[in-house]
């Protein structure tokens, strides 16, 4: 395991680059050498030795500007709004939508009718909607996820492993050699063929714990269209972590 180096310290500072004044967060690690970029969803973050000059750094930021800039892009465009937890706002679900639609209740429930979300609260308060949405997406993951694991378990020739509904926000599903697959309730937001995807992916690796070509063979022998749906879950899986 690599050693990790000391934060000394972490400065927010601004670069120009192209016709644009970048922010980044400057970190200066002790026994680092070199310059190191990092892009993600909080921007720029640029870790270097302690004694580089700030104007040598930002030379070679500058040198790295179409990357940055494009990598920034990248990141601005999956960025999502906040979720609308107001009457009539869009709920995402199976790829598709549910209207939200609140009232004033008893105790906080959300039920589905039709294309609506219908969810009433003692107070209306957004955290009391917000509550009471969750809960209800995990209740229907339960029973969704629960007989397409059934139905493609089954068309793969596996055993049916035991399911269990995560909360997980940085990976949709995970296997393990007590065959317990575990997958993200949030993936009731994507389309159809992407949860397929995902479960079939975990369903290979009931017989390869490992991403070996054998275990993409598996993968390819049950989802041929495997390929293009990873990528499209790749690109589109910041929408489905809106909350």
């Amino acid at each position: 395991m690599p050693r990790r180096l000391e934060v000394v310290s972490r400065d927010l500072r601004r670069v120009q680059l192209s016709s644009k004044e970048i922010d980044y967060v400057l970190v200066r690690r002790r026994g680092r050498r070199g310059l190191g970029l990092k892009v993600d969803e909080e921007g720029l973050t640029v870790s270097t030795s302690l004694a580089m000059p700030v104007a040598s750094v930002e030379a070679l930021v500058r040198e790295s500007e179409r990357w940055v800039l494009k990598k920034l892009a990248e990141w601005s465009a999956r960025r999502v709004p906040p979720a609308d937890w107001s009457d009539g706002a869009r709920l995402p679900y199976l790829g598709g939508g549910l209207a939200l639609r609140t009232g004033l209740g008893g105790r906080a429930h959300a039920e589905r009718s039709g294309d609506e979300l219908r969810v009433t609260t003692r107070d209306g308060s957004e955290a009391a909607i917000r509550r009471a949405v969750i809960a209800w997406y995990k209740r229907a993951a339960a029973e969704y996820l629960s007989g397409r694991v059934d139905a493609l378990a089954k068309q793969g020739g596996y055993a049916r492993p035991h399911l269990i509904v995560s909360s997980a926000m940085g990976r949709w599903g995970s296997c393990n050699t007590r065959r317990e697959v575990r997958l993200a309730w949030r993936l009731m937001k994507a389309p159809a063929e992407l949860i397929d995807y995902v479960i079939c992916h975990e369903l290979a690796h009931l017989k390869h714990m490992n991403h070996s070509a054998a275990f993409w063979a598996e993968v390819e022998r049950q989802c041929p269209q495997h390929r293009a749906r990873r990528e499209r879950l790749h690109a589109t899986d910041h929408h489905y972590r809106s909350f």
